[in-house]
């Protein structure tokens, strides 16, 4: 892909693929809804990906922090 090894990809849907892996093919109910809600939040606290635009954004995040991000969130 031309956007290979830039760091500008949106992370956001592999992340979804992954709840959905956990939901559909391993029984995990909780940990995909837990996944799920923390990509929504994620948004709505103000990070965002370059893709997603800077309207009402607190930080425009490269691919890796918005990973680090939902991380932090699905870690609590």
């Amino acid at each position: 892909p031309d956007i290979a090894g830039q760091g500008i990809a949106n992370p956001l849907a592999m992340i979804s693929s992954a709840s959905m892996m956990l939901r559909y093919a391993l029984n995990e109910e909780e940990a995909a809804n837990k996944i799920d809600e923390d990509i929504k939040k994620t948004p709505s606290q103000g990070y965002r990906t370059g893709d997603l635009g800077a309207y009402d954004a607190k930080e425009i995040c490269n691919c890796s922090q918005m990973g680090d991000i939902i991380e932090g969130y699905v870690s609590e």
